[in-house]
Protein backbone atom coordinates (compact mmCIF):
# COMPACT_ATOMS: atom_id res chain seq x y z
CA UNK A 1 0.00 0.00 0.00
CA UNK A 2 2.77 2.32 -0.41
CA UNK A 3 1.00 4.17 -3.22
CA UNK A 4 -1.22 6.01 -0.66
CA UNK A 5 0.18 9.77 -0.33
CA UNK A 6 1.72 11.13 2.88
CA UNK A 7 -0.89 14.03 3.18
CA UNK A 8 -2.63 12.58 6.94
CA UNK A 9 -3.32 14.68 9.45
CA UNK A 10 -0.42 14.80 12.07
CA UNK A 11 -0.43 16.40 15.63
CA UNK A 12 2.43 17.88 17.85
CA UNK A 13 0.90 17.26 21.08
CA UNK A 14 1.40 14.35 23.16
CA UNK A 15 -0.34 11.12 21.92
CA UNK A 16 -3.14 11.96 25.22
CA UNK A 17 -3.20 15.29 24.64
CA UNK A 18 -4.36 14.64 20.53
CA UNK A 19 -6.37 11.76 21.44
CA UNK A 20 -8.65 14.43 23.62
CA UNK A 21 -8.41 16.29 20.63
CA UNK A 22 -9.50 14.36 17.82
CA UNK A 23 -12.30 12.18 20.26
CA UNK A 24 -13.55 16.12 20.89
CA UNK A 25 -13.99 16.55 17.26
CA UNK A 26 -15.53 13.76 16.41
CA UNK A 27 -17.77 14.33 19.02
CA UNK A 28 -18.58 17.94 17.47
CA UNK A 29 -18.77 17.17 13.81
CA UNK A 30 -21.48 14.61 14.51
CA UNK A 31 -24.67 16.23 13.94
CA UNK A 32 -26.82 13.68 14.50
CA UNK A 33 -25.33 12.96 18.03
CA UNK A 34 -28.26 12.66 20.26
CA UNK A 35 -28.23 15.56 22.96
CA UNK A 36 -30.29 16.31 25.54
CA UNK A 37 -31.32 19.46 27.49
CA UNK A 38 -30.98 18.99 31.12
CA UNK A 39 -32.25 21.91 33.31
CA UNK A 40 -29.57 23.52 35.45
CA UNK A 41 -31.33 23.36 39.06
CA UNK A 42 -32.87 27.07 39.84
CA UNK A 43 -32.26 28.62 36.45
CA UNK A 44 -33.71 29.30 33.08
CA UNK A 45 -30.44 27.75 31.44
CA UNK A 46 -29.90 24.25 29.67
CA UNK A 47 -26.91 22.03 30.09
CA UNK A 48 -26.07 19.87 26.82
CA UNK A 49 -25.53 15.77 28.31
CA UNK A 50 -23.43 14.58 25.56
CA UNK A 51 -24.94 11.02 24.92
CA UNK A 52 -22.89 8.71 27.27
CA UNK A 53 -21.31 5.37 25.36
CA UNK A 54 -24.27 3.51 25.97
CA UNK A 55 -26.60 5.90 23.98
CA UNK A 56 -23.91 5.77 21.17
CA UNK A 57 -24.61 3.84 17.73
CA UNK A 58 -22.00 0.95 17.44
CA UNK A 59 -20.79 3.02 14.50
CA UNK A 60 -19.94 5.97 16.45
CA UNK A 61 -18.38 3.62 19.06
CA UNK A 62 -16.15 1.94 16.85
CA UNK A 63 -14.79 5.34 15.60
CA UNK A 64 -14.00 6.52 18.79
CA UNK A 65 -11.58 3.15 19.63
CA UNK A 66 -10.24 3.97 15.99
CA UNK A 67 -9.32 6.84 17.36
CA UNK A 68 -7.73 5.93 20.52
CA UNK A 69 -5.70 3.62 17.79
CA UNK A 70 -3.72 6.51 16.58
CA UNK A 71 0.01 6.36 16.75
CA UNK A 72 -0.13 2.56 16.18
CA UNK A 73 2.32 1.18 13.19
CA UNK A 74 1.39 -0.03 9.90
CA UNK A 75 1.31 -4.18 9.65
CA UNK A 76 0.37 -5.86 6.71
CA UNK A 77 -2.10 -8.31 8.42
CA UNK A 78 -2.46 -6.85 11.62
CA UNK A 79 -5.27 -6.40 13.45
CA UNK A 80 -3.97 -6.06 16.77
CA UNK A 81 -2.69 -3.20 19.27
CA UNK A 82 0.69 -4.15 18.22
CA UNK A 83 0.17 -2.96 14.45
CA UNK A 84 -2.99 -2.88 12.06
CA UNK A 85 -3.29 -2.93 8.32
CA UNK A 86 -6.78 -1.07 6.62
CA UNK A 87 -9.11 -3.71 7.13
CA UNK A 88 -7.91 -4.84 10.23
CA UNK A 89 -8.46 -1.43 12.15
CA UNK A 90 -11.94 -1.33 10.95
CA UNK A 91 -12.67 -5.23 12.41
CA UNK A 92 -10.97 -4.11 15.66
CA UNK A 93 -12.76 -0.98 16.70
CA UNK A 94 -15.98 -2.68 15.21
CA UNK A 95 -15.37 -6.02 17.58
CA UNK A 96 -14.90 -3.54 20.48
CA UNK A 97 -17.60 -1.88 19.82
CA UNK A 98 -19.76 -5.11 19.95
CA UNK A 99 -20.57 -5.67 16.18
CA UNK A 100 -18.55 -8.16 13.98
CA UNK A 101 -17.76 -7.37 10.34
CA UNK A 102 -15.70 -8.72 8.10
CA UNK A 103 -11.56 -9.03 7.94
CA UNK A 104 -10.20 -7.89 4.64
CA UNK A 105 -11.38 -5.17 2.88
CA UNK A 106 -12.79 -7.09 -0.41
CA UNK A 107 -15.45 -8.94 2.34
CA UNK A 108 -16.29 -5.65 4.04
CA UNK A 109 -16.49 -4.55 0.77
CA UNK A 110 -18.92 -7.22 -0.10
CA UNK A 111 -20.82 -7.73 2.48
CA UNK A 112 -22.03 -4.19 4.33
CA UNK A 113 -24.65 -1.63 2.93
CA UNK A 114 -23.57 0.26 0.16
CA UNK A 115 -23.48 4.29 1.33
CA UNK A 116 -23.25 7.19 -0.99
CA UNK A 117 -20.93 9.89 -0.20
CA UNK A 118 -23.78 12.45 0.40
CA UNK A 119 -25.22 9.95 3.17
CA UNK A 120 -22.17 9.42 5.27
CA UNK A 121 -22.54 9.04 9.03
CA UNK A 122 -19.79 8.70 11.88
CA UNK A 123 -18.57 5.05 12.10
CA UNK A 124 -19.16 4.39 8.02
CA UNK A 125 -16.37 2.75 6.49
CA UNK A 126 -15.08 4.48 3.58
CA UNK A 127 -13.73 2.42 0.25
CA UNK A 128 -11.15 3.16 -1.82
CA UNK A 129 -9.67 1.93 -5.20
CA UNK A 130 -6.44 1.98 -5.32
CA UNK A 131 -4.40 1.17 -8.31
CA UNK A 132 -7.61 -0.32 -10.02
CA UNK A 133 -9.26 -2.24 -6.78
CA UNK A 134 -11.25 -1.75 -3.90
CA UNK A 135 -7.59 -2.14 -1.80
CA UNK A 136 -8.38 0.09 1.10
CA UNK A 137 -11.01 1.36 3.82
CA UNK A 138 -11.00 3.99 6.40
CA UNK A 139 -13.65 5.07 8.76
CA UNK A 140 -15.47 7.95 8.74
CA UNK A 141 -15.43 10.90 11.73
CA UNK A 142 -17.67 13.34 10.41
CA UNK A 143 -16.48 16.82 9.18
CA UNK A 144 -15.08 14.97 5.88
CA UNK A 145 -12.46 13.38 8.06
CA UNK A 146 -11.67 9.61 8.51
CA UNK A 147 -9.00 7.21 10.66
CA UNK A 148 -7.33 4.83 8.82
CA UNK A 149 -4.02 2.60 8.80
CA UNK A 150 -1.92 3.95 5.56
CA UNK A 151 0.44 2.13 4.69
CA UNK A 152 4.00 0.44 5.46
CA UNK A 153 5.95 2.75 7.48
CA UNK A 154 3.23 4.74 8.61
CA UNK A 155 1.17 4.78 11.64
CA UNK A 156 -2.91 5.05 12.08
CA UNK A 157 -3.67 8.38 11.51
CA UNK A 158 -6.44 10.90 11.14
CA UNK A 159 -7.02 12.16 6.75
CA UNK A 160 -8.72 14.53 4.96
CA UNK A 161 -11.65 12.92 2.24
CA UNK A 162 -11.52 15.72 0.36
CA UNK A 163 -7.55 15.98 0.03
CA UNK A 164 -6.52 15.07 -3.86
CA UNK A 165 -5.63 11.69 -3.24
CA UNK A 166 -8.66 10.55 -1.59
CA UNK A 167 -11.34 12.71 -2.98
CA UNK A 168 -10.30 10.65 -6.77
CA UNK A 169 -9.96 7.16 -5.02
CA UNK A 170 -13.18 7.30 -2.99
CA UNK A 171 -15.80 4.90 -3.99
CA UNK A 172 -18.14 4.12 -1.67
CA UNK A 173 -19.20 4.45 2.34
CA UNK A 174 -20.53 0.86 3.97
CA UNK A 175 -22.47 0.38 6.70
CA UNK A 176 -23.19 -3.04 8.97
CA UNK A 177 -26.85 -3.98 9.73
Amino acid sequence: MSSLPNKTLRFAPPRLAWLGMAVAMLLAGCGHEQVRRVSDSGSNGTVADIATKKERRPGQQAAVIAVRQIGVPYRYGGSTTQGFDCSGLVQYAYAKSGTRIPRTTAQQWQQLNPISKDNLQVGDLLFFNIEGKIAHVGLYLGSRRFVHAPATGREVSIAELDSGFYRQAFVRGGRPD
